[in-house]
């Protein structure tokens, strides 16, 4: 059978998501790395909207969402959270704080991540305007990490994983800022995150995905099942 195909480019963090769940789900994918100014028709077919992740299964299901291939890289028949049951939360108040904190990350926080990021795109505040409000994000997660080592307990959970690209992303915005000073214990966890393993392997480079290529797969290169 062959291998379920994940079109993903490295520097979005949606797509790190992607790849960072499949990894923690030890699901192997056929690894299609795209140029986001020129997508490529498969893509396309695939997901006509033409955003990353999508990842299409080896049945053609298509899942075009990366908390929903995150969710499904851990699910049945990998049952990666049974031996690892943090990681989905293990009572009913951690799986809705695990799935609150990633909406507000998704629907309040990543939009003025954009807009601070690009802030040239959007003249109607400043940069520091925008920064100061994703700061209401980053004083959320600060206040949970000093309350326990990662972001719902001591444990890493789905949460973390899905998080921390954005908070990567948006601390590679300004080099000049120096958000240890605000946020220490977000920024210790941040660069604890990013040191891992896991996410050393996620963020693997891979060459331009063409039709002709040989098969690239996330858990070894060159490999086709």
């Amino acid at each position: 059978m062959p291998l379920p195909i994940l079109y993903t480019f490295r520097r979005c963090p949606y797509a790190m998501r992607a790849r960072l769940g499949l990894l923690l789900g030890q699901r192997n994918v056929e690894i299609r790395e795209i140029i986001l100014k020129a997508k490529p028709d498969a893509l396309l077919q695939a997901s006509p909207k033409g955003t990353v992740p999508v990842l299409v299964l080896s049945d053609g299901q298509v899942i075009s969402e990366s908390l929903e291939i995150m969710r499904w890289a851990l699910s049945s028949p990998h049952p990666v959270a049974d031996t690892n049951p943090s990681l989905l939360g293990q009572t009913v108040n951690e799986q809705t704080l695990i799935a609150h904190l990633i909406h507000q990350n998704d629907h309040e926080f990543k939009p003025w991540l954009d807009k601070y990021k690009y802030a040239d795109r959007y003249p109607a505040q400043s940069q520091t305007d925008y920064f100061l409000s994703a700061s209401v994000f980053l004083n959320t997660l600060e206040t949970h990490l000093n309350r326990h080592r990662y972001l719902i307990n001591d444990q890493l959970s789905l949460a973390d994983y899905a998080i921390v690209p954005f908070i990567r992303q948006f601390n590679a915005v300004d080099p000049k800022r120096d958000l240890n000073l605000s946020y220490p214990r977000l920024i210790a966890w941040l660069t604890e995150l990013t040191a891992s393993e896991i996410f050393t392997l996620a963020m693997d480079k891979y060459v331009i995905w063409e039709a002709d290529q040989p098969q690239v797969s996330l858990l070894g290169s060159n490999v086709s099942e």
